[in-house]
């Protein structure tokens, strides 16, 4: 229950950053350390209290996995980049990578297969999502740098949700993915070792 305040608390508060344009005139440099900053506080807290840690190693990997299915939002990507509010460097990669890592979370979890093809599967999907999603910050950050101009709709409502809230929370269920896939005792609760016939 805590566990699931601090969560709400957290996108409220992302969210009225963003409809507020707090974020409008911050320095790439600033935005960058923020969204780092709250990725290294969230895995953090997960590991590094007992009782979160436990939650974390008990909740079913499926969940963990279609929260991904968020990241569709690459499809808002696509139209700000028609529109000219993103540039193709960002839109197009960016927003195409998202939607296949959306996409295959869903076939990671709903798919009938076997529970070691599923375990294999969902290591090269959680390696492929990480990379994807690095590479994305990494260009964002890039461009933050050398072209701050052409991220404005970064800073702003919809995409604002991304340094503030979203993007944190993508690399810290990847990271727990890991730990989780990593661990001998594993249960069939995971998209890794679900029945096939699930």
């Amino acid at each position: 229950m805590l566990i699931r305040l601090v969560l709400w608390t957290w996108f409220l508060a992302a969210l009225i950053v963003g409809r507020l344009g707090l974020l409008r005139n911050v320095p790439g440099a600033v935005l960058s350390g923020l969204l780092v900053g709250l990725t290294g506080l969230l895995l953090a807290t997960c590991f590094g209290f007992p009782a979160i840690r436990a939650w974390v190693k008990t909740i079913d990997l499926r969940v963990l996995v279609l929260l991904h299915v968020s990241r569709l939002i690459g499809f808002v990507f696509l139209v700000l980049y028609q529109r000219g509010q993103l540039p193709y460097a960002l839109a197009a990669p960016g927003g195409w990578g998202e939607i296949v890592v959306a996409v295959l979370a869903l076939g990671l979890v709903f798919l009938p297969l076997r529970a070691s093809l599923r375990r294999r599967a969902c290591i090269i999907w959680n390696t492929f999502g990480l990379v994807e999603i690095l590479l994305l910050v990494a260009t964002a950050v890039r461009l933050g740098f050398t072209q701050p101009w052409q991220l404005l709709a970064v800073r702003l409502l919809p995409c604002s949700m991304l340094p503030t809230f979203l993007v944190p929370l993508i690399i810290a269920t990847h990271v727990i993915i890991y730990v989780r896939l990593s661990a001998p005792t594993e249960t069939s609760n995971s998209p890794a070792d679900a029945p096939a016939d699930a």
